[in-house]
């Protein structure tokens, strides 16, 4: 047998014992109602385009069966999370929520979110004009919100 057949069997074999090597799946609750008030428009965009790497679920295509395709995608899921977690918004410090709002605005006027190595494979989450002034207005009303029902200390306490 040649150096070449012998090298092919053994990726293969190599190939085959990693389909068995799974990561964990983020496949917890589906959910806008935890996060902040959003409404249904503003939850199907985040849905559509945000959630399968911003929350605790995703929804995984066929090939993420595929190892090493799999570990890819979960390191990628998990970053993401990591990041920004619609899904534990709630348990966010004022100051953090403040500061995430100000990024999602920011990365979506500059078009950096959803990533373009997402929407490639999800065109369906790729936003338009009309959404990404949609999550802009929304993302304005709601620090808005957030910083008008916060109770204000007098100055003669502070």
């Amino acid at each position: 047998m040649s150096k070449k057949k012998k090298f092919f069997y053994f990726l293969l074999i190599i190939f085959v014992i990693i389909q068995f090597i799974r990561p964990e799946r983020n496949l917890g609750k589906r959910e806008t109602e935890n996060t902040i008030f959003v409404s249904d428009v503003v939850g199907r965009i985040l849905q559509t385009s945000c959630f399968d790497c911003h929350s605790n679920y995703t929804n995984y295509p066929w090939y993420t069966n595929i190892q090493p395709i799999g570990w890819w995608m979960n390191h990628h899921v998990e970053e993401g999370k990591d990041e920004l977690n619609f899904s534990e918004f709630e348990s966010y410090s004022l100051k953090r929520k403040l500061h995430k709002l100000k990024e999602i605005k920011e990365q979506v006027e500059e078009g950096e979110m959803p990533l373009r190595s997402y929407t490639l494979q999800h065109g369906e989450a790729k936003l338009n004009s009309e959404q990404k002034r949609i999550l802009i207005r929304w993302v304005d009303d709601t620090r808005k919100y957030l910083t008008d029902t916060i109770p204000k200390i007098p100055p003669s306490i502070k």
